[in-house]
């Protein structure tokens, strides 16, 4: 009888143990598909699109809690356990973020896995001065404004560069960047690929090129890149500088008298702007002028470096972007007076 008992017992307990197990089993289930449903279920949003920042150094909880204080609906204390779950959480990358309708839980954290993040964006123009540079870099709604209150000189310190004028020291290009990124560290990168290029372009100059230094070189490129009104004729505008400097000739170009001028330059060069001294006035003083007048873009460093060969001492403008290019004073004054009958030219 007692051993009929005891089986008894032991079948209900199997039963209850398998019982369990479903139970156990059912309910894993369960939780799987609602962790699988909250991953793929669209997250509601503070608006159609959120932006956040996600600092460097910060964890998957750090993020999160980022995530729901920017306006998206996540519990973040769930987002970080998804990020576990699926072995993401060490893989997060710090960076600028946005989101859009419709996202979910899982596509954010691929998202922050991946480093999928917004980038501004910087241009620089050839032939822009430093003014331009400033005020575009401090116009950017998409930097961290760090130059702001900087004076010329501190920005250059701050930067490594050596030299003590700004003009000229930052290649022209489309500069893109993590959002909220430093305006000082994009700078940075304009000036470090400015002394690339100015290297790259003096190692294969033309040797008989009467320049003494790289920043000779930057100098005469961006007048250059100043004189040039189409890319055809830039480098024999390049040939008229060098052959002047060969002999001793001064430049006589507008653009350095302009630059000279600065804010009070109106539009309208006068006779009394070229007859007026000072160390940027070509027309008063012999050789370069002592700093680059704006930034010049890889064709005119090395146009300023290899220039094309001529004879050529005059040029001026056709009005149309051209040049004509003349050999002798008289020549070139009878082209002033076709296409400039008011006078002008060099």
């Amino acid at each position: 009888m007692a051993f009929s008992v005891d089986a008894v017992l032991m079948r209900s307990l199997v039963r209850f143990v398998v019982y369990l197990l479903i139970v156990s089993m059912l309910g894993a289930m369960l939780l799987v598909g609602a962790g699988w449903w909250y991953a793929h279920a669209p997250l509601t949003l503070a608006s159609e699109k959120v932006e956040f920042t996600v600092p460097r150094g910060a964890g998957m909880r750090h993020a999160a809690g980022v995530i729901e204080d920017a306006g998206v609906g996540v519990d973040a204390r769930f987002l970080t356990l998804l990020a576990r779950i699926g072995d993401k959480a060490h893989t997060i990358k710090a960076g600028s973020y946005e989101v859009r309708t419709g996202v979910t839980p899982w596509q954010l954290i691929e998202k922050l896995a991946s480093g999928d993040v917004t980038q501004g964006e910087l241009l620089l123009v050839e032939g822009w001065t430093f003014r331009q540079v400033r005020q575009a870099l401090e116009s950017n709604p998409d930097l961290e404004q760090d130059t702001s209150g900087l004076s010329d000189a501190e920005l250059l310190q701050r930067i490594g560069a050596s030299e003590t004028h700004p003009e000229g020291l930052f290649f022209p290009d489309t500069y893109r960047f993590d959002k909220r990124s430093s305006a000082l560290a994009v700078l940075k990168r304009a000036y470090d690929a400015m002394q690339l290029r100015l290297a790259a372009t003096w190692e294969a100059r033309d040797p008989a090129m009467p320049l003494a230094s790289p920043y000779e070189a930057l100098i005469l490129a961006s007048i250059i890149e100043k004189e040039t009104g189409r890319a055809e004729d830039r480098g024999l505008v390049a040939s008229v500088f060098a052959n002047r400097l060969r002999v001793g000739m001064r430049l006589q170009t507008d653009p350095t008298v302009i630059y000279g001028l600065g804010p009070e330059f109106d539009g309208r060069l006068r006779r009394v702007h070229l007859d007026t001294d000072h160390p940027w006035n070509t027309y008063t003083r012999a050789g370069l002028p002592p700093t680059p007048i704006a930034m010049p873009g890889e064709a005119a460093l090395r146009a300023a470096l290899k220039p094309e060969n001529s004879e050529f001492f005059y040029f001026v403008a056709r009005g149309d972007g051209s040049s004509e290019f003349s050999r002798t004073l008289a020549e070139h004054n009878r082209a002033v007076n076709r296409f400039i009958r008011n006078g002008g030219g060099r």
